[in-house]
């Protein structure tokens, strides 16, 4: 999907991690593959690693604790993990959002990947890429 020149430092919000993992078939699924490929390179801080795994221990996910590990498996491999040493400039109205925003400034993210309205609405005002998983799939299949 994309050539070692081209690889994106990305930061996906949690519901585009979890649908990519946990939905084989949906429409996000192609982002496994994707990072898989190495046609992006996941960013992940410990604040985001930990809502992510508290996401999946959802009740209504009826995940146990076995069952959490092989999507993990899926997805930190490719992650490379940023020391998140701050507060990025824009703020976000959200504040489970803006452990997103931070990462993506000390991560030196290429973009932001979400669904979310509140991060979307940022969009013009960082210095990094703030997109729909849609519109990022678009950006990438032109790359």
């Amino acid at each position: 999907m994309g050539s070692p020149e081209a690889v994106n430092r990305v930061v996906f919000d949690t519901n585009t991690v979890v649908s990519a993992l946990l939905f084989t078939h949906g429409r996000l699924a192609w982002l496994r593959a994707h990072w898989r490929e190495l046609g992006c390179t996941p960013l992940l801080s410990h604040a985001t690693a930990a809502e992510l795994d508290r996401v999946l221990a959802y009740p209504k996910l009826q995940l146990s604790t076995c069952d959490r590990i092989e999507p993990m498996g899926d997805y930190l491999p490719f992650c490379e993990i940023v020391e998140v040493r701050g507060k990025c400039p824009q703020t976000c109205r959200d504040p489970h959002d803006q452990a997103l925003l931070d990462l993506a400034f000390f991560g030196k993210a290429d973009g932001l990947v979400s669904g979310g309205k509140d991060l979307l609405a940022l969009k013009d005002r960082a210095r990094f890429r703030i997109e729909t998983p849609e519109s990022y799939r678009h950006s990438v299949a032109g790359a």
